[in-house]
């Protein structure tokens, strides 16, 4: 069986973590949890793939994107793969989101 191409970066119990997991569900989407230290500064696997040591963290391989902070990821999943995506395959404009406001 071959891997999921999306990885979400998260916390055991993070508020913000979980809204990602939710949108994730939601569309029925295939991901690997890669669960991280509860210290910033442990934090170096997601500071690797994503330039910042906050969580969550989104890795697609299908796209090419990698973004933090769960509303941007939220708003990337939709257009990425909600009923607009359906018919547009893979048209998304999203970037790197900023990680201000959430600190997990």
């Amino acid at each position: 069986m071959s891997k999921p191409a999306i990885t979400l970066y998260r916390l055991q119990s993070c508020p913000f973590c979980e809204r990602a997991v939710r949108k994730l569900q939601e569309y029925d989407l295939e991901y690997t949890s890669r669960f991280v230290e509860p210290m910033h500064s442990d934090r170096d696997v997601v500071k690797r793939e994503s330039g910042v040591r906050t969580v969550p963290v989104i890795v697609d391989e299908n796209t090419g994107v990698t973004m933090a902070e769960s509303a941007n990821i939220v708003e990337y999943l939709d257009g990425a793969y909600g009923e607009r995506a359906g018919s547009a395959g893979t048209d998304t404009t999203a970037t790197a989101g900023s990680v201000a406001g959430e600190r997990s």
